[in-house]
C-alpha cells in the first residue's frame, strides 16, 4: 500500500523535494531571485539526507561542480534563473558532449539583461534550441503546478540517467513562488538507483573509463554526434508529454505551457460557457515538442491561439506542427507581464 503525505509547499520547494525523492544527493547553485527558496530548501534537505550542498562562488562554478558530481555517478542538480542559466550554457554543452546526466532548473524571470524578478517565459528558445554550442539537445519539461514541479523533477532524473543526457525543468517566477498542497510518496525515498558502470569511480580491477568531449582524431567527433542524434530520436519517440483539455470538438485551441497554460485552461471553461468550442493544448515536454499530437488537431477550420509570457517563441513550433501560418495567432505579454483571462478571451473571441 502506498503511503502518501499531503503538505503545503511552494513550487521552488516542491522542485527541491522532487529532487530529494529522486535520490539526488548533490546540489550546487548560486543565489538569484526568484528561485532562492529552492537553494535555501536544498541547503536544509541535503544536510538531512546526507547529501552535499554547495553555494558556489558563481553560476559557472556551480554547473562545473555538477559536471564533476555526475562524472562520479551522483544524481546532481543545479538551479538558477534566466541570466544565471545563460552563464551555465557552456557547462550544459559539456554535459551533453560527455553524455552525462544532470538536472538544470530554470525559474524564469524577465529579460533581456538583468531584467526584473517578475515571471517570464522568454527562455524557451534558450532551452529548446540549445543555448550552448554544438549539435545537442536537452530534454525540457515544463510544469504548470507545484505538484508537477515535484513530479517532473523526479521524472527528470530518471530521463537524465536513462539517456545519459542533461534535462531542463523550465518554470517561472509564479510557479516558483506560489504555494499549493502537494502529495509526497514517502516510499520513493528508498528507491534504488541503477549502477552506472561508465562513471569514474576508480578502476577497481576493471578497465579505466574515459569521459571527455575533446575529440581530435579524424571522424571521432562526427561519430559522437551521430550517436547523440540517435539518442535524441529515441527521446523524441519515448519522452513526449502533453495535456489536452476539451480538444475533441474544439474549433479554437489555445496552445500554452506552464503558467500560461494554467491560465488558458480557465479560459477554455469560460469560453465553453459562452458556447464557444474551445480547447487547451499544453505541451509538458517542450523538447521533444509534441508535433504529431498537435498536427492531428490542425485539420479543417480549427484555429489556434498561442499564449506565452514572451514576444512569441513557442509559436514557431506550433506553426511548424500545424503547417499553416494562417491558422495560428499569438497573444503574449513580456518583461514580467502576465496574460489575464480577460485578455486571452478577448483575443480568442476575435478569432471567431
Amino acid at each position: 500500500m502506498k503511503t502518501k503525505n499531503r503538505i503545503l509547499i511552494t513550487g521552488n520547494e516542491a522542485c527541491g523535494e522532487g529532487a530529494i525523492q529522486a535520490g539526488c544527493r548533490f546540489y550546487a547553485g548560486y543565489p538569484i531571485t526568484p528561485q532562492n527558496e529552492l537553494t535555501a530548501y536544498m541547503s536544509k534537505r541535503m544536510d538531512e539526507t546526507g547529501g552535499v550542498f554547495i553555494q558556489a562562488e558563481s553560476e559557472l562554478a556551480a554547473i562545473n561542480m555538477v559536471f564533476g558530481a555526475s562524472v562520479a555517478g551522483a544524481r546532481a542538480i543545479t538551479t538558477s534563473s534566466s541570466p544565471g542559466i545563460s552563464l551555465k550554457q557552456e557547462g550544459i554543452s559539456y554535459l551533453a558532449g560527455c553524455e552525462l546526466p544532470a538536472v538544470i532548473v530554470n525559474i524564469m524571470r524577465g529579460g533581456p539583461g538583468l531584467g526584473n524578478i517578475a515571471p517570464s517565459q522568454a527562455d524557451y528558445f534558450q532551452a529548446t534550441k540549445g543555448g550552448g554550442h554544438g549539435d545537442y539537445h536537452c530534454t525540457v519539461l515544463a510544469p504548470a503546478s507545484c505538484q508537477e514541479m515535484m513530479d517532473l523533477t523526479r521524472t527528470a532524473f530518471d530521463i537524465a540517467d536513462k539517456y545519459r543526457s542533461p534535462v531542463i525543468i523550465l518554470g517561472d517566477g509564479i510557479l516558483g513562488q506560489m504555494m499549493e498542497a502537494v502529495e509526497i510518496n514517502q516510499k520513493s525515498r528508498a528507491k534504488k538507483q541503477k549502477s552506472k558502470p561508465w562513471a569514474l569511480t576508480g578502476c577497481k580491477g576493471r578497465k579505466p573509463n574515459k569521459i571527455r568531449s575533446l575529440l581530435l582524431k579524424d571522424g571521432e567527433l562526427e561519430d559522437l554526434n551521430r550517436r547523440l542524434q540517435k539518442k535524441y530520436e529515441l527521446i523524441k519517440k519515448n519522452e513526449t508529454r502533453l495535456e489536452q483539455y476539451k480538444t475533441e470538438d474544439a474549433k479554437i485551441i489555445i496552445a500554452a505551457y506552464g503558467t500560461s497554460g494554467r491560465i488558458a485552461k480557465a479560459c477554455v471553461d469560460r469560453l465553453r460557457e459562452k458556447k464557444i468550442k474551445a480547447g487547451l493544448f499544453r505541451p509538458i515536454s517542450l523538447w521533444p515538442f509534441p508535433y504529431k499530437a498537435l498536427r492531428k488537431l490542425g485539420t479543417g477550420s480549427t484555429k489556434f491561439l498561442v499564449v506565452e509570457m514572451s514576444t512569441g517563441q513557442m509559436v514557431e513550433d506550433v506553426r511548424l506542427a500545424v503547417q499553416n501560418d494562417k491558422k495560428v495567432s499569438f497573444y503574449g505579454r513580456t518583461g514580467g507581464g502576465i496574460p489575464s483571462e480577460e485578455e486571452i478571451m478577448e483575443k480568442a473571441l476575435s478569432l471567431k
